[in-house]
């Protein structure tokens, strides 16, 4: 009886606010599968996140260490976690990933499974552990914590053979089990080569395909922390975006279909670039870039940073087509951000700030043609009431169609910002965006895909009216925002 009486209670108040028959006879569209996980949408509203590149090579001059240096070089006499996350939280971003090994098997906690880490090295006189001071200021200061972990070691005697990957998986166990939450987890295509290998000095080739056994891997690590995200050429979480200039492709599916990526497949990173239209799984792409020509910390870089001017034309390309943005930041010799690196990542929030904060269209009126079922549950309004879990929708059988926002008074508009409700996937394959101006409608920009995020900067017009149409879609599209800057 309890529950009829709530059932009532709910339909009167539907029915006060005119929706009820809405609600009732407007069924949601279908989603168009596949669609993204709860951890990978907590990824994408990432936006930024953060590499630390720190091992034995910052103090070799290397960008890939051989695997013979000795832990003894590794001395940071001013380390210091918290400045790098509490500068990379005032520059907006929202996780940190550190190189706890990278190629050369150094590794920055005291893993009791090898003598090649910093339980050896005159930093705190080997009581230091780098992986718990960064993971403790993530905490500090509210960033999410990952780890790259290179399944290559130029160190281990037995990499290649059978031995190295328990040694591997030893060391995830402590990396996953001592250190809190991980949101991410790295690991790159580097495998094999040349390498110090114990003393052996050799080459050793493996098979990328087999020798880690991936999926037992995988399921170990998801065995301790389910929620983590997986990065690697081909994801499963997320997948490499095939170049590291910081460049989505303008095309960019969210979806693609793991089986056809390979290591040395002709046309691989392209295909990784803009992704699959007909993908079979989410595995969206995020944009791997350093601030410094180097991954690592080089002091001849130190006037080479990039400019806050190219790290905002970087986000337009990362972010602003669909993807999460990676951005490394190599700690130098004292175990600090480089000043020059700080005032790039601060002059970079400026203009993050100045460009685009005062969104034009926030609560403005917006019209179109149609709306799923003539619900407002579908309506136009949607787009530009700043909740990220409403949407404009058309009919199934309507696969185009185009909005309007009206924001009153002539302005300036240099971006225009959409976004697809990727919770029930990508959808919209092409689109283009008019202004009113001199009583017509003018092109200003067309693109292919919107997915989670799309920025399109366009010559400055001054207009008070903006008109969206979806061009092409795979089904009814779903749009959740749009933005004027």
């Amino acid at each position: 009886m309890k529950i009829k009486q709530d059932i009532l209670v709910i339909l009167s108040f539907l029915i006060s606010t005119g929706v009820s028959s809405q609600v009732v006879n407007t069924q949601p569209p279908k989603p168009v599968l596949p669609v993204p996980s709860a951890a990978q949408m907590a990824w994408h509203e990432m936006e930024m996140n953060a590499f630390v590149h720190f091992t034995t090579n910052t103090f070799t001059d290397l960008e890939w260490g051989k695997g013979s240096e000795s832990p003894s070089l590794f001395n940071p006499l001013h380390l210091d976690a918290e400045q790098w996350v509490k500068n990379l939280r005032e520059t907006g971003f929202k996780t940190l990933i550190l190189t706890c090994k990278h190629h050369d098997g150094f590794c920055l906690w005291p893993s009791k499974y090898t003598d090649h880490s910093v339980k050896y090295s005159p930093y705190k006189g080997g009581k230091g552990d780098v992986v718990k001071e960064v993971s403790n200021a993530c905490k500090k200061y509210g960033l999410k914590f990952g780890v790259y972990l290179s399944p290559w070691d130029r160190n281990h005697a037995e990499y290649g053979k059978p031995g190295y990957i328990t040694y591997y998986r030893n060391q995830l166990k402590e990396l996953f089990t001592q250190y809190g939450f991980v949101f991410e987890m790295w690991f790159d295509g580097a495998n094999g080569g040349d390498g110090y290998y114990g003393g052996a000095n050799e080459i050793r080739k493996i098979n990328g395909a087999t020798y880690y056994d991936w999926p037992t891997t995988l399921s170990f690590v998801k065995s301790m922390q389910p929620n983590v995200i997986f990065f690697s050429d081909a994801g499963p979480g997320v997948r490499w975006v095939g170049n590291e200039r910081g460049v989505a492709g303008e095309t960019n599916w969210n979806t693609i279909s793991t089986d056809t990526l390979f290591a040395g497949k002709a046309g691989i990173e392209e295909l990784l670039n803009t992704g699959s239209p007909d993908g079979n799984k989410w595995v969206p792409a995020e944009v791997d870039v350093s601030i410094r020509p180097g991954w690592f910390y080089h002091q001849r870089e130190d006037s080479l940073v990039k400019s806050p001017e190219k790290l905002f034309q970087i986000y337009l390309t990362s972010v602003g087509r669909g993807s999460t943005l990676l951005l490394n930041i190599p700690p130098d010799r004292r175990g600090l951000f480089h000043e020059n690196d700080i005032k790039a990542l601060k002059g970079f929030r400026e203009i993050l700030k100045k460009e685009l904060t005062v969104n034009l269209a926030k609560g403005t009126a917006v019209t179109a043609g149609s709306y799923r079922g003539k619900s407002k549950v579908y309506s136009p309004g949607n787009i530009t009431d700043g909740n990220k879990n409403t949407y404009w929708a058309t009919d199934d059988d309507v696969r185009t169609g185009s909005f309007e926002i009206d924001m009153g008074t002539p302005t300036t508009v240099k971006y225009i910002l959409l976004q697809e409700y990727i919770r029930l996937g990508q959808r919209v394959k092409a689109f283009t965006i008019e202004v009113w101006k001199d009583n017509s409608w003018q092109k200003v920009a067309e693109g292919t895909t919107i997915g989670y995020k799309r920025i399109l900067p366009i010559r400055p017009i001054t207009t008070n009216r903006i008109r969206v149409s979806v061009i092409d879609s795979k089904a009814c599209p779903l749009i959740a925002n749009a933005e004027v800057y």
